[in-house]
């Protein structure tokens, strides 16, 4: 998601290039004020025009329906709405809000996204089920309830939804907490109990390595059992920080699953008593750095490259072992001895590199691999 004033069209159009660049799959914009609203087309055409198709995505919050009915353009420009039951109207005296929403999603050919968010619960709703709740010979704990009202929320968001006259696989669905186990909890749940495509993500995560950690712990046991049709990554950035960087958590979490493929795979040993010098950290950095820069010409040209495993080891250990496995590996005899490098190509030892520009001639190695292993598959 994007965090420029949607209304400055220049800043989020190269903000969401750089989403789209770093590899997200669909940006999602705030809309809410007409400026942002009116902005929106000109942000989607201004992509369109820099060869960009990446579907961008409206959060709508307590004045959704009145932006997409006064802003036509913006409700045909966007590729899916977002919104929230919590704070659209809906369970209240009448669903009309909700219910416009989701008619000019109808009207417009749109999917929407209810995105239940357990600080925007329906108070209604929640005092009704603590009410039923203690009327129970076994009642559940307040958790409980909660996530029972998260969950019904979202079902009944669809059943209005339905009938409005959107199918059932328009909607997609999220239930959004800041804990993991409630995370895994509840959407247990919702597919237990729903067909709907499930958006999964740890919200208010927190920043760099905890947001990451903790993002991983909740969607890989989802992800593993099959739960999860679209993901996000919530990470709070440093002041001007970078963005982008939820967008390599996340695919990083779908390749360690090997549920999707992005980037060549760098096997590196954390290193031990047997490698105190530097040289094969440095090595791996490089490695990893070089194929990182490769990507974006390779995906082109070489369809299959994300599927290549490279392996960059610092001793004898299970050094030549780790390599024999990878496509390609080289490791390092170990501290304290001349550099020399065994480079084994397909399991084969293909030949033992030393001086100071290993790295070169190692990368030097793996561009004509990839140029002879994957040119069979350009499409052009």
């Amino acid at each position: 998601m994007t965090n420029t004033d949607t209304a400055d069209v220049e800043a989020t159009a190269r903000q969401v290039h750089d989403l789209a660049e770093a590899g997200s799959e669909l940006v999602r914009v705030t809309v809410n004020t007409p400026a942002a609203a009116a902005a929106v087309p000109e942000i989607v055409e201004r992509l369109g025009d820099a060869g960009l198709d990446v579907p961008i995505v409206g959060d709508f919050h307590y004045n959704g329906h009145v932006l997409l009915r006064d802003f036509p353009e913006c409700a045909r420009a966007l590729a899916k709405y977002r919104i929230n039951p919590g704070n659209v109207g809906i369970g209240q005296r009448d669903d009309r809000n909700f219910q416009t929403i989701v008619g000019i999603a109808r009207d417009n050919g749109k999917p929407v996204r209810i995105g239940v968010n357990w600080g925007s619960l329906d108070q209604a709703l929640v005092t009704r089920l603590m009410d039923e709740n203690a009327a129970r010979a076994e009642p559940k704990d307040a958790r409980g309830v909660i996530l029972e009202a998260m969950v019904r929320s979202a079902l009944d968001s669809v059943a209005v939804a339905e009938s409005c006259g959107l199918p059932e696989n328009a909607v997609i669905l999220s239930a959004k907490v800041s804990q993991v186990q409630d995370l895994i909890d509840v959407y247990r749940e919702l597919s237990r109990r729903t067909d709907c495509p499930l958006h999964l993500g740890l919200t208010e995560a927190g920043m760099g390595r905890r947001g990451t950690v903790r993002s991983a712990a909740a969607l890989a046991v989802l992800l593993q059992e099959g739960i999860g049709d679209t993901i996000r990554v919530s990470l709070t950035p440093e002041p001007g920080g970078d963005r982008a960087e939820e967008v390599r958590v996340a695919r990083d979490i779908l390749q360690s699953l090997d549920l999707r493929r992005f980037a060549p795979a760098v096997t590196a040993c954390p290193g031990c008593g047997r490698t105190t010098s530097t040289l094969f950290q440095e090595m791996a950095a490089d490695i990893d750095a070089y194929l990182e820069r490769q990507m974006p010409v390779w995906k082109s040209r070489y369809p299959g490259v994300e599927d290549l495993r490279v392996a960059v080891m610092g001793c004898v250990v299970n050094g030549p072992g780790e390599s024999k496995h990878a496509d390609i590996g080289i490791s390092l005899p170990g501290t304290g001895e001349e550099p020399k490098a065994p480079v084994y190509v397909d399991s084969r030892l293909m030949t033992t590199l030393k001086g100071e520009s290993i790295v070169a001639e190692f990368t030097a190695i793996v561009d004509d691999y990839v140029k002879r292993r994957f040119a069979g598959n350009r499409l052009d």
